[in-house]
């Protein structure tokens, strides 16, 4: 099965030997294949297909076969960047192609949806699994998208094979009575009663529960291996179950489902994979792995040679989940809101957030490929980001606490109603970018931390008049507003409460940013400001981590998060920003807002005249305490 609507860019290309790169293990792996040949004389069949598809093919255009198997149950999340990132950017470094393939052999928990949200993430980080490799078709482009499930009539074709040359069994204990005869770790296992039964009893039974002549969980079809082997999983494992589930793809077709183990490897073979590449977990599963391949290779069920198995540590974040049943359980019991939240780990939920898919691969290729486990703590995430966004995001004015300041003397300074136009670079990085333009009138808006009434030691914006701690009399201090002239606080407004209504000041002539005279006083301190005039009202939300907790999972999830993962507040942004907003074609692009960090628009909300949704993706450094 193909899907034509996964994007064009990121084809695969082979790589500039001359080009350095971080070595790995897995690129070690790769490198010696390619030098000894291991894979020069494989087929391809124009499809995934058993032996004889293959054997009939051409030579296979892809130097490699990579492939991303997530399977359909949940959102990606940060974890699952870092095996995109890796499969993909593997094959197109060495010319091959990467499969997309959805294991979907589980019908109770996989839904359509999950199925989209794979595809559309997978397109958004800029990876493609196209690739021209259509047989007696020079230049044609063939989109390697997969489905477990288009493969169940071959798995079951392979079980009976494996039935029938002695290696499957059907077992009819219960449950209880397999687990006990399992053994452990310092224990063997004990044969189980029906493992004796002749290959044709096996093959009759298999047919059984094929048609649905037995109960759900009277049986299970199990691999004959060595019930004595000091790795558990090669004590007979389990390979076909009995489920009535509807399945997304097949509907109610089968009423036995392959298990994961036996379903992995086949479809490896199926899609000719040369390098699988799964975490750690599944080292213990690789013997299976190769055992099943080498049985039905040797059957001629399928083209040799068979891929192989290779395991990396997975990527651990600090502060961060990627259980799918604890996100699930964020969701559900409403401590986010969605799986899309800004808060999550899902990658739609980072997207949101405003992370790039630039920023993902970074962070992706410094966290290194290893068989070492460990943590990596967020701030190199958020640091990623930055990298990222510093060169590129364009640049504005905004006001999140917003107090209102009065420059007193503006109107004998410039006349009544004037409004002087001030400049900035969009990026200072593109001088080809150009330049936005905004006004400064009598009154602005000023972040309410850039005042104090009395200032603490070292405190360098906006301040009164006001008597030292020495005694002497303190005039107000000077600052310059960002792009505009250097004020003089002159005094302050507070309503009943004490609370500060608005700040005073008087503007100082000449000095304006970009004149001859802008150095003609020295200030310390430079703050943000946007026109009360023009400004563009909008809510700010401000994400932190989601868990206080370095490594979350240990305790209730209700013990572990962050109160003050979430902050909501309302001001303003700098005049034009609105036209610019309305202006983006497709997904919204992050900006830069001065002194205050990395914001997008909200994808959720709409854009009006009056009120505009961010979302704060990072401050300008880390600043979590």
């Amino acid at each position: 099965m193909t899907d034509s609507s996964l994007a064009t860019s990121g084809t695969a290309s082979v790589a500039d030997d001359s080009t350095a790169r971080a070595g790995n293990f897995l690129r070690a792996a790769i490198d010696d294949d390619l030098q000894k040949g291991t894979y020069a004389h494989r087929r391809w069949g124009g499809s995934p297909g058993d032996g004889a598809h293959h054997g009939a093919g051409v030579p296979d255009p892809a130097r490699i076969r990579t492939r991303f198997p997530p399977e359909p149950n949940g959102y990606l999340h940060l974890g699952h960047a870092k095996s995109i990132w890796l499969n993909f950017s593997s094959a197109q470094e060495y010319g091959g192609v990467c499969h997309l393939r959805f294991d979907d052999t589980n019908p109770e928990k996989e839904e359509q949806e999950y199925v989209d949200s794979i595809r559309d993430v997978v397109r958004w980080l800029g990876y493609d699994s196209r690739f021209a490799d259509v047989p007696g078709q020079p230049g044609a482009v063939q989109d390697h998208v997969y489905y477990a499930s288009d493969y169940f009539d071959f798995m079951y074709r392979a079980a009976e094979y494996l039935v029938e040359s002695g290696h499957a069994y059907v077992d009819e204990q219960t449950p209880d009575e397999m687990r006990a005869n399992r053994g452990d770790f310092n224990t063997p296992g004990t044969d189980s009663p029906f493992r004796s039964r002749s290959p044709a009893d096996n093959l009759a039974r298999l047919r059984a529960m094929r048609d649905g002549q037995l109960a759900d969980g009277a049986a299970v079809l199990r691999a004959k291996i060595d019930m004595a082997s000091p790795n558990i999983n090669l004590r007979d494992p389990a390979i076909y179950r009995i489920r009535r589930a509807t399945h997304h793809n097949t509907g109610d077709k089968w009423c036995i489902y392959p298990m994961y183990t036996f379903a992995h490897p086949i479809e490896d073979a199926l899609e000719q994979i040369t390098h699988s590449f799964c975490t750690l977990e599944f080292e213990d599963q690789r013997p299976f792995y190769d055992w099943l391949l080498e049985r039905l290779t040797e059957g001629g069920l399928l083209h040799s040679p068979p891929p192989r198995q290779y395991e990396f540590a997975r990527l651990n974040v600090t502060h961060v989940i990627t259980s799918k049943r604890r996100l699930r359980q964020l969701v559900e019991q409403g401590h986010v809101d969605g799986w899309d939240d800004p808060r999550m780990p899902t990658l739609a939920g980072l997207r949101r957030r405003g992370y790039t898919p630039d920023a993902l691969r970074l962070f992706c290729e410094r966290s290194g490929v290893s068989k070492s486990g460990g943590w990596i703590d967020y701030a190199a995430l958020e640091g990623a980001l930055r990298d990222v966004l510093d060169p590129v995001a364009p640049r504005a004015l905004a006001v999140l606490d917003p107090v209102r300041l009065e420059l007193t003397n503006w109107d004998s300074v410039f006349g009544l109603g004037h409004l002087e136009v001030c400049h900035a670079p969009l990026n200072p990085h593109d001088p080809e970018a150009g330049q936005r333009a905004f006004t400064l009138g009598r009154e602005s808006w000023v972040e309410r931390e850039d005042f104090m009434a009395v200032p603490g030691k070292g405190y360098r914006r906006l301040y009164p008049p006001h008597t030292g701690g020495d005694g002497q009399p303190k005039e107000g201090n000077k600052v310059r507003l960002k792009y505009g002239y250097v004020v003089q606080c002159t005094g302050f407004e507070q309503d009943a409460d004490g609370r500060v209504t608005k700040v005073l000041a008087e503007i100082i002539p000449d000095t304006k940013s970009g004149t001859p005279g802008a150095d003609s006083v020295k200030v310390k301190g430079v703050i943000g400001w946007v026109g009360a005039h023009e400004a563009t009202p909008a809510e700010f939300r401000l994400y932190e981590r989601l868990f206080r907790a370095e490594h979350p999972g240990q305790a209730e999830l209700e013990d572990e998060l962050n109160p003050d993962s979430l902050q909501v507040m309302h001001g303003y942004v700098e005049a034009g920003l609105l036209q610019n907003l309305y202006s983006e074609e497709h997904a919204p692009q992050p900006w830069q807002f001065e002194r205050l960090g990395y914001f997008i628009r909200d994808c959720n909300a709409p854009v009006s005249d009056t009120q505009v949704v961010f979302n704060r993706a990072s401050g300008l450094k880390d600043g979590w305490k």
